[in-house]
């Protein structure tokens, strides 16, 4: 027999493997949750919420409670109609079995379950199910408590019943699985955050989070919001100054499907505009956003000219410059979503476009109408909006030429690189000279290269882009990267697939990657969703005992080394500066326990201990084999998993408003940390 074919021959019908049940979760849970880290441990409590949310969205329940419990269980209950538990015709098990073990199982593929469910696959509570060590559903129905068990997905026994009961609903208990998650502590800011943004979308309903855990401070929170998307506005905005002090709020619906748009404009220069379609949030927008924002466009420039507000030369706005300063929040209900990818991450729903238009173009023209003081501030803001975008159109065609993007023009600062092929090239974004000699003798030429920064660049939190390509450090770091900026920024062109930035593990260094940070979450925000951006971590200390050198990133691990060679950490002994930073010297006790004569007479061995102060420190050498060597180095990658979250942060941290950062660093400052001054 050929070699092939005798290769051929091991591949028959017994080589394919069949995975029934909730096998194939197990088997590749990325697939059902994205991933088993944090976001998928999190992503748990999110499908059994969103069960419940959907009966409260079906007008069956207005009380949802979570609770962090003992022994890293998790309860969500709901005081809804309660999972039926009559056998199904179907499977031949009890329907309640039936949602928890057969995937696309669930009360929203018609048959009257749910007119609307965000959970449109079916698949949430049986994954969930399937990723635990242990699960317990219990259903309060028709006047009687039902309860059944479950561990790795598998039943413990049937359905049974355990009493009367008075109320109706279902309590989901489960514990996610220690071999399946790589992170099993669950985030309490996050899940606050998650579970807060719910009640605002699904109005009138209450719920309650709580904190009952081993060793944490027990907490209860409780959100109830009568103002739904209003209401979320109005959090959104706290702090900062408004254009209108009337938030733009319409809820009406239309042939089965329901467009819910709340709006208002701030004096900043950014755009936040959540996209959530059956409370799942859209990050890609989809076909209502587009209807939202061609209405909002239409209905401005519609106003404008009837009330002479643009004049006749001037020309229409544009999307661009009625979206600055927006913040909006459009929410859509319909039965039939059609999402792309179980991210549901962009709605493609055709007729939603229209819905949308026509409601949000009718009301937003009624708004302007009723309170025309504040229809002048908005559209005065949208023509500076279009006066900067012409400005900052020709300084970017001054300055960002064509050749320079293509890379004949780089900057003088820059050592670049000898590789030609981005997904191999990172770029090492260096603060000041001194640090960027060491980087450029330090790096592998190859595929390193090296942009150092004069000084701190400016804080786009509070510039337009003329403004901005006006200053050279971020001029020279567009054009290295070569890809342009904002809505004319090419992925594809990008000249690094990894972007670090390495600045001093001090205040002027922490306030350098925050202003760095800043701008590429403004203007290079692909950059950070596609996981281009890196901090480097270089060593806080250098620790010498003899000819041994070895390095420590942490307090924690300078204390296990000095251990670890005999040394103890409170007993110093001289604490001097030299030009090299400051240094401890540690007493180190030689000699065996059993030669404590010897020991004795033995000059004690000097631990020596350097607490780097900035990179510049550091010869080529360390610099590479500290924090530039692939194979040694730490380097955190910059994600964004909460772009709204993320917003308010660094307008907080960045923005005008003195009043909401003076108050964070009160909060937090007792939390720092190795702070230099």
């Amino acid at each position: 027999m050929a070699k092939d074919e005798q290769k051929n021959s091991n591949y028959g019908a017994d080589a394919i493997t069949v995975l029934e049940g909730l096998d194939p979760v197990r088997k590749r849970p990325g697939m059902y949750i994205g991933s088993t880290s944090a976001a998928g441990l999190h992503h748990l409590i999110w499908e059994v919420v969103d069960n419940c949310i959907d009966e409260a969205m079906a007008g069956y329940a207005n009380e949802i409670s979570v609770s962090l419990l003992p022994g890293r269980l998790v309860e969500v209950a709901d005081n809804g109609r309660g999972i039926p538990v009559e056998k199904h015709k179907v499977t031949g098990l009890s329907a309640l079995e039936t949602v928890l073990t057969k995937l696309h199982a669930g009360g929203k593929f018609g048959g009257g379950g749910y007119k609307v469910s965000g959970g449109l696959h079916g698949v949430g509570v049986s994954v969930v199910n399937a990723l635990s060590e242990y699960l317990k559903a219990e259903v309060h129905r028709d006047g009687k408590a039902w309860v059944q068990e479950y561990k790795t997905g598998i039943p413990q026994g049937a359905v049974k019943n355990i009493g009367k009961t008075e109320g109706t609903g279902t309590i989901i208990t489960f514990k996610p699985d220690a071999s399946i998650f790589t992170e099993l502590e669950f985030n309490w800011g996050k899940i606050l955050d998650r579970l807060r943004q719910q009640s605002y979308l699904t109005k009138g309903i209450t719920l309650n989070v709580l904190d009952k855990r081993e060793g944490h401070r027990e907490k209860h929170y409780r959100f109830h919001f009568e103002g739904g998307v209003k209401s979320y506005i109005k959090s959104l905005h706290r702090g900062k100054t408004v254009k209108n002090e009337t938030v733009f709020y319409i809820d009406k619906e239309i042939n089965d499907c329901r467009v819910e748009v709340a709006l208002q404009y701030n004096d900043e220069y950014n755009e936040t505009v959540l996209a959530f379609a059956n409370n799942i949030h859209n990050p890609e927008g989809g076909t209502h956003l587009v209807g939202f924002r061609s209405a909002l466009t239409r209905t401005l420039n519609n106003y404008g000219r009837t009330k002479n507000i643009l004049k006749e030369k001037q020309e229409n706005l544009s999307g661009e410059d009625v979206r600055e300063g927006l913040t909006a929040i459009v929410s859509v209900k319909l039965p039939e979503p059609q999402f792309e990818g179980q991210t549901k991450g962009k709605l493609g729903n055709a007729e939603m476009k229209g819905y949308v238009e026509q409601i949000m173009g009718d009301a937003f023209n009624i708004f302007l109408e009723e309170h025309p003081k504040e229809a002048e501030a908005i559209i005065g803001k949208c023509v500076l909006s279009a006066q900067a975008r012409l400005a900052a159109r020709t300084a970017r065609a001054t300055i960002l030429r064509k050749g320079a993007l293509e890379g004949m023009t780089l900057p003088g600062k820059l050592a670049d690189c000898s590789s030609r092929h981005p997904e191999e090239c990172e770029l090492y974004i260096v603060e000041g000279d001194s640090a960027g000699g060491s980087a450029k003798q330090g790096r592998d030429r190859k595929f390193q290269a090296i942009l150092p920064l004069r000084g701190k660049i400016l804080n786009v939190e509070r510039a337009r882009l003329d403004k901005m390509l006006a200053n050279n450090e971020i001029k020279n770091l567009i054009i290295a990267l070569g890809a342009n900026i904002d809505d004319q920024f090419d992925l594809e062109k990008l000249r690094y697939h990894r972007i670090i930035i390495m600045t001093d593990a001090d205040v002027d260094g922490a306030h350098i990657r925050t202003l760095l940070l800043t701008l590429f979450f403004r203007h290079f925000a692909p950059l950070i969703e596609q996981g281009h951006i890196y901090i480097a971590q270089p060593p806080l200390y250098q620790i010498k005992k003899g000819t041994s050198v070895a390095y420590a990133y942490s307090d924690e691990e300078k204390q296990a080394k000095i251990k670890e060679w005999g040394g103890i950490a409170e007993e110093v002994e001289v604490t001097e500066e030299d030009e090299n930073g400051a240094q401890e010297i540690i007493e180190s006790e030689e000699g065996e326990e059993d030669n404590k004569d010897e020991a004795k007479t033995k000059a004690p061995a000097k631990i020596m201990i350097q607490r780097y102060k900035g990179l510049g420190e550091m010869n080529p050498e360390q610099l590479w084999s500290t924090t530039m060597d692939p194979a040694k180095r730490i380097v955190k990658q910059v994600t964004i998993e909460d772009a709204a979250k993320a917003d308010q942060i660094f307008d907080m941290l960045m923005g005008d408003n003195v009043a909401p950062r003076k108050n964070f660093i009160q909060t937090h400052a007792k939390k720092v940390e190795n702070l230099d001054i």
